[in-house]
């Protein structure tokens, strides 16, 4: 069995940055007890913040909510601004053997990376290639990066490679779905022929499907959306995970 979750943490905000909750995000990722983490909005470093909250941590948001469970990890640093910088991060219980961030900006005052990791997985043939991805708020930008991400998957993980894509897509009109589903042989993990994927945001009461888990090479066993409290006291986005079977090694 193999175990994923993805989450936008509000750079470790509550929802309009009220509260200070990374400690409390931190609980509660421990308490999903996922193999891999896809996280979007993970504050790499904020002087300001550090010198206003007497309990910000000393690390990086992705060393200190990794600490003492996931022993793999890596960040794309994707916005800088004159305190610090915030991106994707991916942590994971297996070793990472390799780690790239791509750069898909499509506007200047909106920076978006892909963060592209593969993950050594015990009872997998193929190493498994992890993306996390946070996508533009506008549609034009969306389709620029889904493009370049589809791209990037074609020229450098094997057909037959297991992958996750997952994070933020912003995407409430579900226009991901064909580009990702035909091009690159990706399912949605909620969703079927018939339903699209879930909602997730906001997370007291999710109305719009913005959060997403796609997979391929892999048995989906369940899925489900963590919102209401306390996660939606933690971040403005509903929590995803989803359980894999994975097929036996053949190597």
């Amino acid at each position: 069995m193999l175990s994923i979750a993805t989450w936008n943490i509000h750079k470790g905000f509550s929802q309009f940055n009220r509260r200070l909750m990374v400690h409390e995000l931190r609980e509660s990722l421990r308490a999903l007890d996922a193999d891999i983490v896809f996280l979007q909005e993970v504050q790499g470093h904020h002087e300001q913040h550090a010198e206003i909250h007497d309990n910000w941590p000393e690390q990086p948001q992705h060393e200190f909510l990794a600490e003492g469970v996931w022993s793999n990890h890596a960040y794309g640093r994707n916005v800088v601004h004159e305190h610090g910088h915030h991106g994707n991060a991916i942590l994971a219980r297996f070793p990472i053997t390799h780690a790239h961030n791509q750069d898909v900006t499509h506007l200047r005052f909106e920076k978006r990376g892909l963060l592209h990791c593969t993950v050594d997985v015990p009872g997998l043939a193929l190493p498994l290639h992890c993306v996390c991805a946070h996508l533009s708020l506008f549609g034009r930008s969306r389709r620029h990066q889904l493009d370049a991400l589809a791209s990037a998957i074609e020229h450098t993980v094997p057909a037959e490679a297991p992958l996750v894509i997952a994070g933020d897509f912003n995407d409430w009109r579900n226009r991901a779905h064909d580009l990702l589903a035909t091009r690159l042989g990706l399912t949605e993990v909620f969703a079927d022929e018939r339903t699209r994927p879930s909602r997730s945001f906001p997370a007291a009461l999710p109305l719009f499907r913005l959060d997403r888990i796609y997979a391929r090479g892999l048995a989906l066993e369940r899925c489900s959306v963590h919102h209401g409290l306390p996660w939606s006291a933690i971040s403005d986005h509903a929590a995803l995970s989803a359980h894999f079977r994975s097929p036996p090694a053949a190597r």
